[in-house]
C-alpha cells in the first residue's frame, strides 16, 4: 500500500522522529493521505457506481448505518457478534437482509449437491409412497436411525433394536406433529449454537448427510431434489450454481444401484428441464468432490472416473476437488503424483486450510492447493496466516470461497468481526460468498451470508461497490468459458438494473420500515 506514496514523502513523515516534529495540519494531512490509501485497497474500490446506483448506496447505506449504530449503542443488539442460529429471527426483520434477498447475486460456486434444498422441502420427501424408516427406541424417546425407498419392507438391519415400519405407519405409531418436530431437528444443526467443538459439529453435520442420503439417493427423488435446489438458489437472487457432488451411485426401488453416469444424466436431464422454465438462469456445473479421507489407489481411481465422466458430459463437470473434514483426512501432498495426471481442462477448486491450526499439515493444504494450480481455495480460513499464500493468490487471480456462516456452526469462529475474510477484503485479494450447506443451517441459500459478510466482516465504509464487485467476482471466477461468462455476465446485469430501478421505485417504503427496526 504504501509503496504508492513516493519515496520522499515516506522519508519525510516515516522517519525515526518527524512524526512527533510534524504540526497538527501536517498530521491531519498525513492522515488523510493514509485512511485514503487504505480505502483504495478495499475490494470493490475498483467498482465506479452510476446515478443510480448512487441512489441506491444512499439507500443501503441508511439501513446499514441503522444497524451499526444500535450495535455501537447496546452491543448485544448487533447481529454479527452472535450465533448466528440465535438471531435467525431478528435477521428476517432486518429491512437491509431483505434488500440484500432481492439483490441479484450472481453465483453460488461452493454448494454440497445434498445440502442444498429447505428443511421444509425436504420433510415433504417423506411423504413420498414406498419410503420406509428404521427407528430405535432410546431413553429420551424414538430415535431415527435410517430411511429408505423400497416396495417391501428392507431385510437387512445395521442398527441394533432397529425396527423398519413404512412413514405411514410411523406417523400413526408417534403423532404426525411429533414426527415433523423430530424431522425438523434432525435434519438441521439449528439451534445447536453452543457445541463443545469442531469435531462435534462436524459429527452432527455428517449425520445428517448420512440420514438423508437414505431419501435423496433415491433415483426418482434425485432429480426432483435437484430441480428444487436450483429453484430455491433463483428465487434467492442467484443465477448460476456449482455444485460439489460425490456422485454417489442411485438407487431403485427394488434395491439396484445404477451406474455413477446416471446421476450425471439426472442433473443434466433437469438442468435443461430447469432452464427451459427459467431462462434468465444462467447455468449449473458440477464439481466431483470425492472424500479426501481415501488411500492413493482410490484416488488414482477418482481421477480415472473424473476423466472419464468429463468426457462424456464436457459441458457439466468441469473440476475436481476433496471434500470432508481436513483433520480427519489425509493432506494433498500425499496425493500429488495422482492428482498431476489430470487433464489441464479440468480445473481443481481445492477446500485447504478449513482449520484454526498453524503450521500443520491441515493449513499447508494451502500452499498445496496453490502449487497444483487450484482455481479457487474452499474456505481457506487459515489464510491470513500465511502471507505469502495471500499474495499468490492475488497476484494469480485465485479466489477465496468465503462461507461466513457454515465457518461459525462449525465452530472456527464465533464473531464474524473477527473472520479472516476481514484480511482479504482489507488487501483487495479475490473473494466468492456462497453458503456451502444452507439446508443444515436452516438459512436462505446465500442472503445470510451475504448479509454477515456485508454487515459483520466488510469494514464499515463498505457499501454497494463492495456487493456488485462480490457478485461479479462470482462470474468472473466460475467455471464457466470466457463466451459463457459474457453471457452471463449481460443476464445478471439485466437482473440487477431491475433490482436497481425496482430500490428506488421503493426507496420511501424501505426506508420507512427501517425506523420502526430501531424502536
Amino acid at each position: 500500500m504504501f509503496s504508492q506514496l513516493p519515496g520522499s514523502i515516506l522519508t519525510q513523515f516515516f522517519g525515526p522522529s518527524s512524526l512527533r516534529k510534524c504540526t497538527p495540519e501536517a498530521y491531519r494531512k498525513l492522515r488523510e493521505i493514509v485512511c485514503k490509501l487504505e480505502q483504495s485497497a478495499i475490494l470493490g474500490n475498483d467498482i465506479e457506481l452510476t446515478q443510480k446506483e448512487i441512489a441506491v448506496n444512499d439507500v443501503i447505506m441508511c439501513l446499514k448505518m441503522d444497524e451499526y449504530n444500535r450495535g455501537v449503542q447496546d452491543p448485544n443488539q448487533f447481529v454479527p457478534g452472535s450465533h448466528i442460529f440465535k438471531r435467525l429471527h431478528d435477521i428476517e426483520k432486518s429491512p437491509l437482509f431483505q434488500l440484500i434477498r432481492k439483490m441479484p447475486k450472481g453465483g453460488a460456486l461452493k454448494t454440497h449437491d445434498s445440502s442444498m434444498c429447505s428443511t421444509q422441502f425436504l420433510i415433504n420427501l417423506t411423504y413420498k409412497p414406498h419410503l420406509w424408516v428404521c427407528s430405535t427406541d432410546a431413553a429420551d424417546g424414538c430415535k431415527i436411525e435410517e430411511f429408505r425407498f423400497s416396495k417391501d419392507k428392507p431385510k437387512w438391519m445395521q442398527h441394533k433394536d432397529g425396527n423398519w415400519e413404512t412413514m405411514d405407519e410411523f406417523r400413526d405409531r408417534r403423532g404426525e406433529e411429533n414426527v415433523r418436530q423430530h424431522l425438523k431437528a434432525l435434519f438441521s444443526m439449528y439451534p445447536l449454537s453452543n457445541l463443545k467443538s469442531n469435531d462435534v459439529a462436524w459429527s452432527r453435520m455428517m449425520r445428517i448427510f448420512a440420514l438423508i442420503d437414505g431419501i435423496v439417493l433415491y433415483h426418482p427423488i434425485w432429480g426432483e431434489y435437484y430441480y428444487n435446489a436450483l429453484k430455491e438458489f433463483s428465487e434467492d437472487g442467484v443465477q448460476y450454481v456449482e455444485v460439489r457432488s460425490l456422485l454417489k451411485r442411485l438407487y431403485c426401488l427394488d434395491g439396484n444401484k445404477l451406474p455413477v453416469k446416471e446421476s450425471l444424466q439426472v442433473y443434466s436431464d433437469e438442468l435443461k428441464r430447469f432452464k427451459d422454465d427459467h431462462p434468465d438462469f444462467i447455468d449449473s456445473k458440477v464439481i466431483y468432490s470425492p472424500h479426501r479421507q481415501t488411500t492413493v489407489q482410490k484416488m488414482r481411481e477418482h481421477v480415472k472416473l473424473c476423466i472419464e465422466l468429463n468426457k462424456e458430459f464436457p459441458n457439466l463437470l468441469m473440476g475436481f476437488d476433496l471434500v470432508g473434514q481436513e483433520e480427519l483426512g489425509h493432506p494433498l501432498k500425499m496425493f500429488v503424483e495422482e492428482l498431476l495426471k489430470m487433464p489441464s481442462h479440468i480445473q481443481f477448486y481445492f477446500h485447504a486450510g478449513q482449520t484454526n491450526w498453524y503450521g500443520s499439515p491441515l493449513d499447508e493444504n494451502l500452499i498445496d492447493a496453490l502449487l497444483l494450480g487450484t482455481r479457487r481455495i474452499g474456505h481457506a480460513y487459515a489464510i491470513t496466516k500465511h502471507p505469502l499464500v495471500m499474495q499468490l493468490a492475488k497476484k494469480f487471480g485465485v479466489a477465496i470461497e468465503v462461507c461466513p456462516v457454515c465457518n461459525q456452526v462449525l465452530q472456527l469462529g464465533a464473531d464474524y468481526r473477527n473472520h479472516p475474510a476481514t484480511s482479504l477484503i482489507a488487501n483487495d485479494i479475490p473473494i466468492v460468498l456462497s453458503s456451502g450447506n444452507p439446508s443444515f443451517w436452516r438459512t436462505k441459500p446465500l442472503s445470510h451470508d451475504f448479509y454477515m459478510a456485508f454487515l459483520g466482516i466488510a469494514p464499515m465504509n463498505a457499501d454497494l461497490k463492495f456487493l456488485k464487485r462480490t457478485a461479479k467476482n462470482s462470474i468472473k471466477h466460475s467455471a464457466l468459458s470466457d463466451e459463457e461468462k459474457a453471457n452471463a455476465m449481460q443476464k445478471w446485469k439485466t437482473k440487477w438494473e431491475k433490482w436497481i430501478d425496482w430500490t428506488i421505485e421503493n426507496a420511501d417504503k424501505i426506508l420507512a420500515d427501517e425506523p420502526k427496526k430501531s424502536q
